[in-house]
């Protein structure tokens, strides 16, 4: 640690949000609880940070694992299903940006339709991120995660990200995913996959009436997850992403459609996972 004493500030992460406790070992382990962890939002698109807790006054509060300000010259804009803004705070919406900015993308190479209508299209006069966003009482942004990542649960609309942060509460936890699933009734349900933290031993039952619960109360009752795995392990890129779409089509027992697997750090985690599911089913089968 003492090779780190100069540092003042870390930069964490981008893209998908991380969670709070990622957040929290950080900022206490690495940072020695003094380096203020600066969780970034931007894209490859958007050419440098759009979203950031600094630059700030050096009083100025961060939120654990929330992108928070807009960077200098960045005007973030929150769009419901309609095409409208979303004034106002408390609100989650469709994050778009308002204006141009010096370094957003101009162009798909050799084919500019498809910028046109990937970008702008879905939100006409805006640049449509295809993210999610929460927008906080006091005016922060949180990324809740890509709006393909959002699970439709009875007419109510969730990002994955929303789940995984109240069940990552839960005291056994060290990670976890959420994926959408078909439902007889509520037309989606969420598949939640869970790591558990090292030398925890707890009964498969006894978890997942806790996390159940612990859903219910962070978000509501309809948001409870109606499948949850204890996996080894996430399917991840060597960059520590989580291949999602992987996740998904094993859910959707559709394991011949994987796709290419040559970015996964582990294809073990994936075989563990594709036998876990698979007795989920046999034991839901015979119930």
């Amino acid at each position: 640690m003492n090779k780190m004493n100069h540092l003042a500030l870390f930069d964490f992460s981008v893209g998908e949000p991380i969670n709070p406790e990622a957040w929290d070992w950080y900022y206490k382990v690495v940072g020695d609880g003094r380096c203020p962890v600066v969780d970034t939002w931007w894209q490859t698109e958007t050419g440098g940070i759009c979203i950031a807790p600094r630059p700030a006054g050096n009083a100025a509060k961060i939120v654990p694992a929330m992108a928070m300000r807009p960077f200098f010259g960045i005007e973030p804009v929150l769009m419901d299903e309609q095409g409208r803004r979303l004034e106002g705070n408390k609100v989650t919406g469709s994050l778009c940006i308002a204006k141009p900015w010096p370094g957003m993308a101009r162009t798909i190479y050799n084919d500019h339709e498809r910028f046109v209508n990937t970008y702008f299209k879905p939100y006409p006069n805006h640049f449509f991120t295809g993210d999610g966003a929460y927008r906080s009482g006091e005016g922060y942004y949180q990324i809740t995660g890509r709006l393909d990542d959002v699970i439709n649960i009875s007419g109510h609309r969730l990002g994955t990200a929303e789940i995984e942060g109240a069940v990552n509460q839960h005291r056994a936890v060290a990670e976890s995913a959420a994926i959408g699933c078909a439902h007889e009734f509520k037309g989606e349900g969420s598949y939640v996959f869970i790591v558990l933290k090292e030398g925890i031993d707890i009964a498969e039952d006894t978890i997942n009436k806790e996390l159940k619960d612990i859903v219910s109360q962070k978000i509501a009752k309809y948001a409870a997850p109606d499948h949850i795995q204890i996996v080894k392990r996430l399917p991840k890129t060597r960059s520590g992403k989580i291949m999602r779409r992987v996740l998904r089509k094993i859910v959707e027992n559709r394991i011949d459609e994987l796709g290419d697997l040559t970015t996964l750090d582990d294809h073990t985690a994936v075989e563990e996972i594709v036998a876990g599911h698979e007795t989920i089913l046999e034991k839901e089968a015979k119930d």
